[in-house]
């Protein structure tokens, strides 16, 4: 379905009991909606209504063109207001990579929308922030942003001989029709521009901003995750006031809800079935 909200329009694919509990489901770079199809056939079978956000940049028809658009603020106000236009006043949460960052920063801002958070494979901002101003291993993880917030030449380079970037990027969600399914949308005219802003809007005081969280919480991390160490991942827990498990996932990459959804779905059931 189509949610008009903040003078755009978000594509939401909707499943599940039409009366169950709702679920928020948040995607990350560079994917959209369909990276929980795998998640979702166990959460309907348990009774919940999915809602799975295409976020701002990545829904056709909610793409500004200013970088300052992408403001973490913008999408977190883009989040609850998607939850307005749905008629939902509280939802079980779940986000993987920039979608946790929104989850996380959803929760802490606005707890009364959230019922229970599931944040996947990146950390609080505050547990990011202690590990690259003390973990030389993350610092050197995190590199690639420095690519991703430069205009033209992050382009360039990850769209390049047919998105070969790209598509080494992916290449964790599984075999060339998975990677296709992700990294094809993005060579569209404006559309990984529209992506990538997300980085080139992220500033240290808006994470900074980010306080803790005080909702029911579980953080599912894995050992195989380039981009994010252990030790970020660990110091996740001290930014949760609320009850909190962290979720360790063996020999598995970033991609978790790709290359782990049967794992993923059980956390994230784990989580909500206390409060149902």
């Amino acid at each position: 379905m189509r949610i008009e909200a903040r003078g755009l329009r978000f594509d939401v694919a909707v499943g599940g009991p039409e009366q169950g509990d709702p679920v928020l489901l948040l995607h990350g770079f560079p994917q959209h909606s369909g990276e929980w199809d795998g998640v979702l056939p166990a959460l309907h079978a348990a009774g919940l209504r999915s809602y799975a956000l295409d976020q701002r940049g990545y829904s056709p028809q909610a793409r500004p063109a200013e970088v300052e658009a992408y403001r973490l603020g913008e999408l977190v106000a883009d989040a609850v207001a998607v939850l307005d236009a749905l008629g939902v006043p509280a939802a079980h949460v779940v986000g993987h990579d920039w979608g946790a960052v929104v989850a996380w920063a959803l929760a802490a801002t606005h707890p009364d929308r959230v019922r229970t958070l599931t944040a996947v494979s990146v950390p609080h901002p505050a547990a990011m922030a202690y590990a690259l101003a003390n973990d030389p291993q993350q610092k050197a993880r995190s590199a690639y942003m420095l690519l991703f917030r430069q205009p033209g030449v992050a382009e360039k380079t990850l769209l390049s001989l047919g998105a070969l970037g790209l598509r080494r990027l992916l290449r964790g969600v599984g075999d060339a029709e998975r990677v296709a399914a992700y990294a094809d949308p993005m060579r569209e005219p404006g559309v990984l521009t529209a992506a990538l802003n997300w980085y080139r809007a992220m500033s240290k005081a808006d994470l900074a901003a980010t306080g803790p969280v005080s909702v029911p919480t579980t953080f599912v991390w894995s050992d195989g995750d380039v981009a994010i160490g252990r030790v970020a991942a660990q110091a996740c827990a001290a930014h949760v006031t609320g009850e909190f498990r962290f979720v360790d996932l063996a020999g598995v990459t970033h991609w978790i809800p790709d290359e782990a959804p049967a794992p993923l779905a059980e956390a994230i059931l784990a989580r909500v079935a206390p409060s149902v």
